[in-house]
């Protein structure tokens, strides 16, 4: 089925489309709620150093991966690996993607339903009212399903098209409209009375708060951030061009990122300090919090407020879907493939297996009473298992398979783009991939078990 697999068009395209996959709701809430916990600026200045030595290269050995093998994250391991076990990973990499999604999607459906109750104005009402309405919301037995599944189909609409007229057409649409989106609410937010305290708390450095913790933190978020791990950056690799510069752009992914991150929190922090509220982490965040910081923020003004909620939900959806249509991608990929059949047949059977785990994801955050192992809920238990556990180990794989096991002469082909980059470039990150990103990964490991 080597015909349906096609490739990026164009440089903005391969750009948007990665940059897509690692833009997410993590970029929304965790983001910004850590640099404002953790020091502000010096914190910002710690993730930068971090996507240097880690983040950065772990995207560009997956790009290699990618781009040489042109096929599907497991096949990609198996022929750099002559058959060997370390194909393995590729395996790992497209079931991660596949749980990841199942999850992902509740939340996301969750954004899409706040979108709706925006729109009709069902938001309006005091703090203990925004709580109740999200609890009586996410415990209810159909409604979070429901949205899930449209969630999950909805992208299944994307990536059935295919890679030039599905996902890059979609990302060079909706990644400039996320920008739009929330360049308009960054505006809104630090036009309020007394928004320089938020603004203040995002970029105020402040160095003594940074000790290991705000390290590891800032570990954390540039390994998670751009989904390091999952195969998603290897398998979209798999569809850029031989004349397509790894390193050049895995710095402009980098760089969108983390700018989309600091905006995020300049959309949020100068609206809740306006109204002497400190936001919280989490879904708690921007389904509790924040629809009571808008309209506390905004109530002067009932129109802006209504408008700023319908933004900030499509903001949301907008990049939740960037981030499923890329995770999707993985096992479309893989099945139509590995099995010889279609596009659109590997497509749907990705899209019920990820259906599947969505429905047992969202009844399990209070719909059915004990849906879940070891007193969590089937979401958190899978959300456990992916971020502790396989994550970290596929990329602590890939980078000692690429660093140690790969024949260098391949390495500096593909990263050089055959002697059109710099050979010291390469030379550094070679030894960031073979020492720096090990180490790193085994730190986060560790960091996410408790044990450090």
């Amino acid at each position: 089925m080597t015909s349906e697999r096609g490739k990026f068009g164009t440089k903005i395209g391969v750009i948007l489309a990665t940059a897509g996959s690692a833009v997410g709701l993590g970029n929304i809430w965790r983001f910004p709620y850590m640099t404002g916990q953790d020091g502000g600026a010096a914190f910002i200045l710690i993730y930068i150093a971090c996507i240097l030595l880690l983040g950065i290269p772990g995207m560009i050995a997956e790009f290699v991966i990618g781009r040489h093998s042109s096929s599907n994250a497991a096949r990609a391991y198996k022929m750099l690996s002559g058959g060997k076990p370390w194909q393995i990973i590729g395996y790992l990499g497209v079931v991660t993607s596949m749980i990841i999604l199942g999850f992902y999607a509740v939340v996301a459906g969750w954004c899409l339903q706040y979108l709706v109750a925006s729109l009709w104005g069902q938001l309006q009402g005091d703090a203990a009212y925004v709580n109740q309405y999200f609890v009586d919301f996410s415990t209810h037995p159909i409604l979070p399903v429901c949205w899930t599944i449209a969630f999950i189909l909805l992208t299944h609409a994307v990536v059935v098209k295919g890679v030039r007229k599905g996902i890059e057409r979609i990302s060079n649409l909706l990644m400039p409209a996320l920008f739009v989106l929330l360049i308009l609410l960054v505006i809104a937010s630090c036009s309020l009375p007394g928004a320089i305290k938020g603004i203040e708390f995002l970029f105020k450095p402040d160095f003594s708060k940074v000790d290991s913790s705000v390290m590891l933190d800032a570990l954390g978020q540039a390994f998670f951030s751009l989904s390091l791990g999952t195969a998603c950056l290897c398998t979209y690799a798999s569809y850029f061009s031989r004349h397509t510069n790894l390193l050049s752009s895995a710095v402009k992914i980098a760089a969108i990122d983390s700018l989309i991150a600091i905006l995020a929190g300049l959309m949020i922090f100068p609206a809740a300090f306006s109204v002497n509220v400190n936001p919280d982490s989490g879904p708690s965040l921007i389904f509790i919090t924040l629809p009571n910081v808008f309209q506390q923020a905004f109530g002067g003004l009932p129109a802006l407020g209504y408008i700023i909620s319908i933004l900030f939900y499509a903001l949301l959806s907008l990049a939740a879907l960037t981030s499923t249509i890329s995770m999707h991608e993985i096992g479309t990929a893989f099945f139509y493939e590995e099995l010889h059949i279609s596009r659109r047949k590997g497509a749907w059977i990705e899209t019920v297996v990820c259906i599947v785990i969505g429905i047992f994801s969202a009844l399990s955050v209070g719909a059915v009473e004990g849906l879940g192992v070891f007193g969590k809920s089937v979401m958190d238990c899978l959300d456990y298992l992916t971020s502790n556990l396989l994550m970290p180990v596929g990329a602590f794989c890939t980078s000692i398979f690429l660093g140690w096991f790969v024949p260098r002469s391949l390495l500096r082909n593909e990263f050089t783009n055959w002697g059109t980059v710099s050979v010291m470039f390469f030379q550094l990150w070679l030894f960031a991939i073979r020492f720096v990103c090990p180490v790193c990964i085994m730190i986060i490991f560790l960091r996410q078990m408790g044990i450090v």
